[in-house]
């Protein structure tokens, strides 16, 4: 069962005086805290805002992030609605120097000077992710800290990353030998864990110049990735190498938190309290854990009103019924969209760096043709150009949405590139959703205002 630490009980507000608000907390299997748990189903509300943050968060951070985001939600509704707000708290991690905006407090960023070495507070955060791998998270430290002139010290990276992501040596090996696509039944190995280590950090320190990064990391004083210019350079992209790994596991850990956790806790609370109205909201890989809750509502049940999904760090095939690039198969989540008794909003950006850089590098699978920063629409993440392949899902600005609505049902991207647009590199205007406009797309969308 998780530990819940130090929750916010029912009744409390947060900073902002907005209640009454619930921390519900799950660990990385989707085992619910029980007290938690309790105290959500304490709340008296008509409309329950329930919200999972991404991947860049501790629970003090997420705990912000819910603050600034619920604040201005009491002005928006209409008379008759009675909001509760839930905070989902899942294991996830948080890297220093990914900035976020506006949270520029003590430790919000990375201290200066550490460049492509680990700063104290994401080497903390790293071993509290991957606990008990003490002694290999140290020598992944000492490497990046050093930058060995040396092939060998690239290798000896990858595989530690590798083992720290739980990608098994020969799958890794057998994506590479192949480039027949692995059966749905099999989780296929990302490009990044598969493929030639140089090839890859050489490929991921491009992408961070694409996304504003300096050439050799911050503070690293290099020149380049010109040919020529040595190894050294590189070493930026073996620290990005980390992050996608985190990255690979909280993935996969959102879906498992959804569908285990989060989908089964929101359906019996719907059981004891039928007229409840739930509004899913979900930032990054928080998108992709309530996406993934809809698989465990039950057939018939109406009780998820609307789903907002901030940035969302999954497939924007994942609605599909029928995936362009394999007529055969449907996306993960292919229709669930109908589970959702209001519609299924997409917001995206093209200013979020994360989504357009380093998610589909990260999701395309080793084998295929094309090169590892060649862009291939079929690892596009929904976050960054909406749902694709839903046939008759609407395409609406923010300013339309909000001014003209969303429709009652069914999945709509919206661009929000207008209000989310601030944020360096790596992340882009990714973590950049605490913005009014968004939380009147939620009320419109859960049919909510005055």
């Amino acid at each position: 069962m998780a530990d819940s630490g130090a929750g916010i009980g029912v009744g409390a507000a947060i900073g902002s005086g907005v209640g009454p608000y619930a921390e519900l907390t799950f660990d990385s299997e989707g085992d619910v805290d029980r007290g938690t748990q309790a105290a959500v189903a304490r709340i008296e509300a008509t409309d329950l805002l329930v919200f999972a943050h991404g991947w860049n968060s501790d629970r003090s951070t997420a705990t912000r992030l819910y603050d600034r985001f619920f604040a201005p939600f009491p002005g928006l509704v209409g008379p008759g609605v009675r909001l509760g707000y839930v905070g989902v708290v899942w294991p996830s991690i948080r890297f220093s120097d990914e900035p976020i905006p506006d949270f520029e407090g003590p430790g919000a960023l990375a201290e200066p000077g550490f460049g492509v070495a680990l700063d104290p507070g994401t080497r903390q955060a790293l071993g509290e992710f991957w606990p008990g791998r003490q002694a290999d998270l140290d020598r992944v430290a000492e490497l990046l800290e050093e930058r060995p002139e040396s092939e060998a010290a690239f290798i000896e990276f990858g595989a530690l990353v590798r083992e720290l992501a739980g990608v098994d040596a020969a799958d890794a090996a057998d994506a590479v030998s192949t480039a027949v696509a692995p059966t749905p039944a099999v989780e296929p190995v990302p490009a990044v864990f598969a493929e030639d280590v140089l090839e890859v950090c050489r490929a991921l320190a491009q992408a961070l110049v694409e996304a504003g990064a300096p050439p050799g990391g911050s503070g690293s004083g290099e020149q380049g990735l010109a040919l020529g210019a040595g190894l050294r350079p590189l070493w930026n992209g073996a620290k990005e190498l980390l992050r996608q790994a985190t990255y690979y596991k909280m993935k996969k850990r959102a879906g498992v938190v959804g569908e285990r956790g989060l989908g089964p806790v929101l359906a019996e609370l719907a059981r004891q309290r039928p007229g409840l109205r739930i509004h899913l909201i979900g930032h990054s890989f928080g998108a992709r854990l309530v996406s993934f809750s809809l698989r465990a509502v039950p057939d018939g049940a109406r009780h998820v009103a609307s789903l907002t999904l901030l940035q969302g760090a999954f497939s924007h095939y994942s609605f599909s019924d029928r995936l362009p690039h394999d007529r055969s198969r449907g996306g993960a989540l292919g229709g669930l969209q109908r589970k959702v008794d209001g519609p299924v909003v997409a917001c995206h950006s093209p200013h979020d760096t994360s989504l357009r850089v380093f998610y589909p590098l990260a999701s395309r699978m080793a084998g295929d043709s094309a090169g590892l920063l060649g862009f291939d629409e079929r690892w596009g993440a929904i976050g960054h150009d909406g749902v694709q392949a839903v046939p008759g899902a609407p395409r609406l600005t923010l300013d339309t949405a909000l001014h003209q609505g969303v429709p009652a049902t069914g999945c709509v991207s919206v661009d929000a590139g207008s209000v989310v647009r601030r944020g360096g590199a790596p992340s882009g205007a990714h973590s950049d959703i605490c913005h009014e406009e968004l939380a009147r797309l939620v009320v419109s969308a859960g049919r909510m205002g005055r």
